[in-house]
């Protein structure tokens, strides 16, 4: 789990260093090989949620500068939603992508919540009709999207603000190279 975060870090850092503290490093307890940590560069954080004349500017720089390196839509560590990993395997199409994660969380839904057969009838209509029609179009007939780095849990508990810059900073990625308006994985539940 650690892995995925100091992975979706490094990569945020590493497109807008003023956006996302510095990871420095992670790894499993030695006493408790099952419990992890993650480490990233001190910052004294206000209360405050970033202000919105900043932060949706400093968004956008990620998106431009955040661009897949292999060209493909995923990330190639598991990064997880708290304790529920997230399908972001590397795919060539944004379509095929957003396929796979949201297909995940209907596996959550029927692992937690037992089989239904009209969940499984929506589930079928979603991923067969749905999306190809949402989002095939998006890429054919000359279309293409460049798969552009997103911090995967962005909301308002995963921001603050730098006390020191009065800058936004952002924190606890599950990140990966998706469409730029895709803000959250498919299926994420926020309290």
């Amino acid at each position: 789990m650690a892995s995925g975060e100091f992975h979706s870090m490094s990569a945020l850092h590493s497109a807008t260093p003023e956006l996302a503290p510095k990871p420095i490093g992670w790894g499993a307890y030695e006493n408790e090989p099952d419990t992890f940590f993650f480490l990233c560069a001190f910052h004294d954080m206000t209360d405050e949620v970033p202000d919105v004349a900043d932060l949706p500017a400093m968004v956008a720089k990620l998106h431009k500068k955040g661009v897949s390196p292999s060209g493909k839509f995923g990330f190639p560590v598991t990064t997880y939603q708290g304790r529920l990993s997230q399908d972001i395997t590397e795919c060539d199409t944004w379509e095929e992508s957003f396929s796979r994660s949201i297909r995940r969380f209907f596996e959550y839904e029927e692992e937690t919540q037992g089989k239904e057969e009209e969940m499984t009838e929506l589930r079928e209509a979603i991923m067969e009709k749905v999306i190809p029609r949402l989002l095939r179009p998006l890429e054919t007939d000359g279309r293409s999207i460049i798969p552009c780095l997103v911090h995967g849990n962005l909301w308002d508990g995963n921001t603050s603000v730098d006390a020191a810059t009065d800058l936004p900073l952002i924190f606890d990625a599950c990140s990966s190279y998706a469409h730029h308006e895709c803000k959250k994985h498919p299926g994420e539940v926020t309290a």
